[in-house]
């Protein structure tokens, strides 16, 4: 499905990222994990083409056997939203305070999905039940929800076109441990594609604890670099970089 080979992003003579190779296949769970400045969210919007106007990306991104690095404006505009569904760690910057949660879905719903009226109507309800909103939230304003509605709303609006991928940046940045506890599970039965196909997900996360609990495997960053990369089970018991290391034995002591 997706395939990053040698991507590497520079702003100006520097190489912010370099080297960076990953895979996500259909129905399966990566975790991008590492500190502030790891390289971890450029190495996302490269993916997405929604990189920073002074930076720019080499390698090779292939998604649905097309090369993005390389592929036309219009062509990554059908993809995103579309294909590749995209939650970032703002939810409150995300919508718009003057649209109800309802119009915010509708819009997805009807560009992607060619949906009626009434059918979107119907879609609405059914998004809102799977990431566990009520009904009556349609008619709620960003303003009037808690930081954890607002995330679950993203979510929403970023699987409403049932994409191919799922990229998630920091989606339970800034929640208490029960709201996280609440979005990790909304994220873990992410829906069938628009053809039938499991969905995937690709975890942006600082916090090793976060991504253990859902990711089937982790890709490790460091200073822009992959340092390490593997099942997460494996990785998480015996940790083979120092970095990696330090990550793991840092999320025991506060799991401790």
């Amino acid at each position: 499905m997706l395939n990053v080979s040698r991507l590497s992003v520079r702003i100006g003579d520097r190489a912010v990222v370099d080297d960076v190779d990953l895979t996500v296949m259909p129905g399966e769970t990566v975790g991008v994990i590492g500190g502030s400045g790891s390289g971890k969210t450029l190495t996302a919007l490269a993916v997405l083409g929604l990189l920073p106007a002074a930076a720019s990306r080499q390698g090779r991104i292939e998604f649905d056997g097309t090369d993005l690095c390389v592929a036309p404006e219009r062509h990554l505009r059908r993809i995103r939203g579309a294909r590749i569904g995209f939650v970032g760690q703002d939810a409150l910057a995300a919508l718009n305070p003057l649209a109800t949660v309802g119009r915010h879905l509708r819009i997805p719903l009807r560009r992607h999905r060619g949906l009626s009226r009434t059918a979107s109507a119907h879609a609405v309800t059914e998004l809102l039940d799977q990431v566990g909103l009520p009904a009556d939230a349609a008619r709620t304003y960003p303003a009037q929800l808690s930081g954890g509605q607002r995330q679950r709303v993203a979510i929403a609006m970023a699987i409403a076109s049932r994409p191919a991928l799922l990229i998630a940046d920091e989606p339970t940045s800034a929640l208490d441990p029960p709201t996280q506890a609440g979005i990790l599970d909304v994220l873990r039965a992410l829906p069938m594609t628009a053809d039938g196909a499991p969905a995937a997900l690709l975890l942006i996360s600082h916090d090793l604890a976060v991504a253990g609990q859902i990711c089937d495997r982790l890709v490790v960053m460091h200073d822009g670099r992959v340092v390490e990369t593997g099942d997460t089970a494996g990785i998480v018991a015996t940790p083979q970089h120092p970095y990696t290391q330090a990550l793991v034995a840092s999320a025991r002591i506060l799991a401790a």
